[in-house]
């Protein structure tokens, strides 16, 4: 009924099985199936002692079967080993299986003899399986034609302990859909409108207006070098040299985005390694690992020279050992002197 507030109040539980799954392995040599051994507990193996649901248990092999009738026989079975005060409800499944080596040396566990799912109560040191679970010689002559030797006796077992009550979980909360965040794209629509702008660039000619409180966050070095009264002409244009128009709006968008602009394959290289230069110069750490990364993806022939020497000069640790793999193959060296040869004066220009 609803509470004295007029709030109601919502709650529900389950009523659930209350079981556990476990699986254990017995590896067994091959040979137990070629030597001659007596029938019965005379040949008895055992895995060691495992936890299943709060129960201990192994498993038996006996590799000539576990009594007279069944002699020429592997038998197997599962065995709870203790006391208990109530029988315990299992479902289980026993089989065989051999490691067998595949494609590209691939290991992979192939089933030899399976057996169907069990449900048994075993009431304290009790075993259930199978007196005749496979012919000895036909399960040994499996193994040797594999080629292996020796095989696993596998138990997937489920326990069950009864039924237990449990708090339902609570219902999914609602919740409105947010849409991915466009803060860049209103940053970009603001750097390209212009719009309140306090700040001018002129690089080789080019004007560029942005806002000084934005540049200023994103890079300390920007707000000292470009935006300190001493780089600025008599019109209060900031002056910027050593930089390539291209390449210094390519660097506004940047900061203003967190994303470089769309350019064609033949342009990207040549702004990458101007960019990569620029985020140096500017300490602009994440500019500088996206430009090393793509310098990275287009290396060849043509520009690993100059890329080496960049990354050298700028201490570019990762692109540098990405060109020195690539001038470790030979038929790479020789495609580089016979490049050189070919453009004398443009090699010797990228040194």
């Amino acid at each position: 009924m609803p509470s004295a507030s007029g709030r109601r109040r919502e709650s529900a539980s389950a009523i659930v099985a209350d079981k556990e799954r476990g699986r254990h392995e017995l590896k067994v040599d091959a040979s137990s199936l070629a030597v001659a051994v007596p029938t019965g507990d005379g040949s008895l193996l055992k895995s060691c002692p495992f936890m299943v649901g709060g129960h201990r248990w192994h498993i038996q092999y006996y590799p000539n079967g576990n009594n007279a009738e069944c002699k020429g026989h592997v038998s197997v079975s599962l065995v709870l080993d203790e006391d208990v005060p109530k029988p315990v409800t299992v479902e289980y499944r026993l089989g065989i299986v051999a490691e067998t080596r595949a494609l590209f040396f691939i290991n992979r566990k192939e089933k030899l003899v399976s057996k169907p799912e069990i449900v048994r109560q075993f009431r304290g040191r009790e075993s259930w399986g199978y007196s005749n679970f496979a012919k000895r010689q036909e399960l040994f002559n499996r193994v040797r034609r594999r080629n292996v030797d020796a095989f696993t006796i596998r138990c997937d077992l489920v326990v069950r302990n009864g039924f237990r009550t449990e708090a339902a979980p609570p219902p999914p909360k609602k919740a409105a859909r947010v849409p991915p965040s466009d803060l860049h794209k209103h940053l970009g629509d603001l750097l390209q409108s212009g719009r309140g702008a306090d700040v001018v660039f002129e690089v080789a000619g080019e004007r560029f207006a942005a806002h000084r409180c934005v540049l200023g966050s994103r890079s300390p070095v920007i707000s000292a070098e470009l935006l300190g009264a001493a780089a600025t002409d008599d019109a209060g244009v900031v002056l910027v040299e050593g930089v390539e128009p291209r390449t210094f709006r390519a660097l506004l968008r940047y900061a203003y985005t967190d994303a470089l602009p769309e350019v064609d394959r033949e342009e990207a290289d040549g702004l990458h390694r101007e960019l990569l230069a620029a985020a140096d110069r500017y300490e602009l750490e994440r500019l500088k690992l996206i430009c090393e990364d793509k310098l990275c993806d287009t290396i060849d022939v043509g520009t690993v020279e100059t890329t080496l020497a960049l990354a050298e000069k700028l201490n570019c640790h990762v692109l540098k050992e990405t060109c020195l793999e690539f001038l470790s193959r030979p038929a790479n060296v020789r495609a580089v002197v016979a490049t050189r040869r070919l453009h004398p004066a443009s090699n010797s220009r990228g040194q």
